[in-house]
């Protein structure tokens, strides 16, 4: 019988590409993230990979939405071996007396809180079976803080912190918790972090070469397939023009 993994945030960057890497690897799907259209289009690409591909568009800030869109699942689709928690945003970049009220809503609601409404309700069926796998994706901001990131780096602490605390609380049921923590990636997120200004999306990528969505959805891939007596606690994965979360080498050369 196919296992079957949810992916949270899965329309665009790390979560599409996390779900193909898992389509690849055979297991049926639950894709979640508000934009159905992408999610449709999404699930017909997959579809031809002889996989089971299940859509569930809802904002994961909004628990009633989440809570309605898992009670359409059936009983062998609440049946979840792997749990990737992606879903997750940067709104604004601003010093803590500047920032925007909206923007920490966002970034809390989304990172934090929407986490913990779908972990709340696929654990306990881990926990009945015995089995299971959660990685929640964190970031370089919930281990290193940087200037103006304030909230958004306290909402990807609490990531880090709500991972330990998850496979503390879930040891003795047989399942294991990651999470990954990447560096500077080339996605939509510094699109969204600027309220769509592409150019200072783009500045932030000029003149080094980033991580892309694949590089990491090829981590993933390396956590989910480890053997049962080997869980992958936590992963660090940085560009090569990456030191650290403030650190980083730009040159004039062109972006591989």
């Amino acid at each position: 019988m196919r296992k079957r993994a949810l992916v949270t945030g899965a329309t665009s960057g790390i979560g599409e590409a996390t779900t193909i890497k898992l389509a690849d690897l055979g297991y049926n799907l639950i894709i979640t993230g508000r934009r159905k259209e992408r999610l449709t289009a999404l699930q017909k690409k997959l579809e031809p990979k002889g996989v089971s591909i299940t859509i569930l568009a809802f904002d994961i800030r909004q628990k009633q939405e989440v809570d309605d869109a898992w009670n359409h699942l059936s009983a062998e689709e609440l049946k979840i071996d792997i749990l990737v928690n992606n879903a997750g945003l940067a709104s604004g970049l601003d010093p803590i007396h500047n920032g925007s009220l909206d923007d920490w809503e966002a970034m809390i609601d989304t990172n934090l809180k929407g986490l913990l409404y779908i972990s709340r309700l696929v654990s306990p069926g881990m926990v009945d079976r015995k089995s299971g796998h959660i990685i929640n994706v964190s970031s370089i901001a919930g281990v290193e803080v940087y200037a103006n990131g304030n909230v958004y780096c306290a909402s990807k602490h609490a990531v880090q912190a709500l991972t330990k605390g998850m496979r503390i609380d879930l040891l003795p049921y047989n399942i294991k918790v990651s999470s990954i923590s990447p560096g500077m990636v080339d996605t939509e997120f510094s699109i969204v972090r600027f309220h769509g200004d592409k150019k200072k999306a783009d500045d932030v990528y000029k003149g080094l070469t980033p991580l892309y969505a694949n590089d990491v959805a090829d981590a993933i891939e390396f956590i989910v397939t480890r053997p049962p007596h080997v869980n992958v606690n936590d992963m660090l994965l940085m560009p090569t023009n990456q030191a650290s979360a403030a650190y980083v080498h730009r040159n004039n050369e062109e972006r591989d």
